[in-house]
């Protein structure tokens, strides 16, 4: 992407997060417009490009998801999933796709008798049209995410592009929060998860999709060989983005940037020359800087109270006693729901439900494993093996994916601490399964002169 190019598409969407904080039904309106935009890319570029725009449109579309939600932007709150279904049969209709991926076509199978047995268990309270699309919204969208990327081939730098993808739409995201919360310092009077800091939506789902961003900006910059404006310009944002996702005081989003950030670097390490390691060694310093700054910025901006969060004490400086802040107790529940039907589960979007009625408590542990497990019972189990071992196994055959490791552990991470309730993981665990071809410097020989 050339440099005017991307100073212009992230003028635009801070203008974009600024535009939609002010008038909130142009969220709407943005949304049918990226919709009908992408569905056209899709249907009239070239079949040679089909693929490459797919995975354009749907980075493009989970990086806005959690800003739309926010802004009551999709006519239901599932559309964003759905929508990365939707493109993907928009190439899948036209191309094929690899036989190995059929072992995903299983894991979709493996899903469906947990239909069947909510419909038979649902309590009359219970809406089963919605609890059975909201519960599988997210696995569905994983495994049609997963047939369509497996082993499909993709460039370098077209997989560069589809990281910068993912930066634009949350860098209005981060706008929109600056301007939601201008003054934190009031804002903020304890070290619970802030929703005030997060737009006033959920700070976990704010948090992950702005550590995607994080992730996405460092590996630009690290791996930034021209610009140096331009490379600096992606460690300003990253900064900001960090901070933003800081103060939201939802601390998995930004632990799972983190991690992936670190794999990448000590991958990308390896990979280069000798020439380009020293220059990595130099960024890694330029990048510690940096997060040490945000975080003392985050420390004040906050009254110190990121502190007592990451420490994990209270607002009085007490050490809490439950680093999960109580979703042990949910998991717990849920591994017993197994137990009690080991066989076929209790059913899709039965946990909830059933949680209420035994204990009172309506909340979700947000760990897609110990759900898959309770509703699904051992199919749930095979389900989550295949989807644990298959990229594992793929990985002993092609390592040309760069960013395997990020992407795998960001899916397996997000999963434990907020499920599966936007297309993030969904669709990152697809990309960890492409293949990865570079581009070889032309050798250039002189040309051997023979003397007659």
């Amino acid at each position: 992407m050339e440099l005017s190019n991307y100073h212009k598409l992230l003028i635009f969407h801070v203008f974009l997060g600024a535009a939609i904080f002010v008038f909130r039904p142009l969220a709407t309106l943005y949304f049918f417009i990226i919709t009908i935009f992408f569905s056209y890319k899709i249907l009239m570029v070239s079949k040679k490009n089909k693929s490459f725009y797919v995975l354009l449109a749907c980075a493009y579309i989970v990086g806005i998801e959690v800003f739309l939600r926010m802004n009551n932007g999709t006519f239901f709150y599932e559309a964003i999933k759905y929508l990365v279904i939707i493109f993907i049969l928009m190439d899948m209709f036209s191309s094929s796709f690899n036989s190995g991926a059929l072992v995903y076509v299983i894991y979709i199978c493996l899903l469906i008798p947990g239909i069947f047995v909510a419909f038979t268990n649902m309590g009359f309270d219970t809406d089963i049209r919605k609890a059975v699309a909201f519960n599988l919204s997210g696995p569905v969208c994983l495994g049609i995410s997963a047939i369509f990327c497996y082993r499909r081939k993709v460039s370098f730098k077209q997989l560069k592009m589809v990281l910068t993808t993912f930066v634009l739409p949350l860098v209005s995201t981060m706008v929109y929060l600056f301007l939601y919360t201008p003054d934190l310092q009031s804002a903020i009077t304890g070290t619970e998860s802030n929703f005030a800091a997060s737009g006033g939506f959920g700070p976990n789902q704010v948090a992950t999709v702005l550590g995607i961003g994080m992730f996405a900006l460092a590996a630009r910059f690290f791996m930034s060989r021209g610009n140096i404006l331009l490379k600096y310009l992606d460690l300003l944002l990253l900064g900001l983005m960090g901070f933003r996702a800081i103060v939201t005081f939802s601390r998995g989003g930004v632990f799972t940037a983190l991690i992936m950030i670190v794999v990448f670097i000590a991958i990308y390490y390896f990979k280069v020359n000798t020439k380009s390691r020293r220059t990595v060694l130099r960024s890694i310093f330029v990048f510690l800087g940096i997060a040490l700054f945000t975080w003392m910025i985050s420390s004040i901006q906050t009254s110190g109270f990121i502190d007592k969060r990451y420490a994990n004490q209270d607002a009085a400086g007490r050490d809490k006693q439950d680093l999960t802040t109580g979703r042990t107790d949910l998991v717990t529940f849920e591994i017993n729901e197994f137990v009690n039907h080991p066989f076929l589960g209790i059913g899709v979007g039965k946990v909830k439900e059933v949680r209420l009625y035994e204990t009172g408590i309506l909340a979700a542990s947000h760990n897609e494993i110990s759900r898959i497990v309770a509703e699904h019972g051992l199919l749930g189990i095979f389900a989550f093996l295949i989807l644990l071992f298959t990229p594992l196994i793929l990985r002993t055959k092609d390592r040309s994916n760069l960013f395997f490791y990020s992407f795998y552990l960001f899916w397996l991470l997000t999963i434990n601490h907020s499920a599966m309730r936007i297309a993030a993981p969904a669709f990152l665990y697809g990309l960890c399964l492409l293949n990865i071809t570079y581009e070889k410097n032309p050798v250039h020989r002189k040309p051997v002169i023979t003397k007659r």
